[in-house]
């Protein structure tokens, strides 16, 4: 629980807003360009919050570097309640526009249910493809509801 303190000195709950807002706050610093990302749990905590609570389907990218430092987290694209249009060739571009050597891609279920749909399962394998072309690896793919779902620890990449 997170308090704050008002005029009179006296600390009390904070507002949700406000919770949410210091949450954004902190997930931006787990964000910020350099900082390591070693474990689907480590990109889950720095992702979830940016997503979780969007009324549509937003799709993300963080690109790392070859030492799975954070070199740009982007949402790439919006779409509806439950879709959103992703162009591979969009991901590529700004993959390499950044020299990226990884990738972990994320997007959200507004419905709060994370769990993968067979799109987004085709996405997953049809980005995998295109992004070994230019020697960017993808090492997770997390779908963001109530709970964080990691295609990694679910074993939904294959063997790449």
């Amino acid at each position: 629980m997170l308090f704050v303190r008002d005029r009179d000195g006296a600390y009390r709950p904070a507002p949700e807003q406000q919770v949410f807002t210091e949450a954004n706050r902190l997930s931006g610093y787990r964000l910020r360009r350099g900082t390591r990302i070693s474990s689907s749990r480590d990109a889950g905590a720095a992702i979830g919050y940016r997503l979780r609570d969007k009324q549509c389907e937003v799709f993300a990218c963080l690109f790392l570097d070859a030492c799975h430092r954070v070199l740009a987290f982007k949402e790439m694209f919006r779409g509806s309640i439950n879709r959103a249009t992703v162009h591979p060739r969009e991901v590529v571009r700004e993959a390499l526009q950044l020299n990226a050597a990884a990738v972990v891609l994320t997007h959200n279920h507004p419905s709060g249910d994370p769990s993968p749909s067979k799109e987004d399962i085709a996405l997953t394998n049809r980005l995998m493809d295109v992004l070994e072309v230019i020697d960017v690896r993808v090492l997770d793919h997390l779908v963001i509801g109530e709970e964080i779902v990691s295609f990694a620890d679910y074993g939904l990449l294959g063997d790449r």
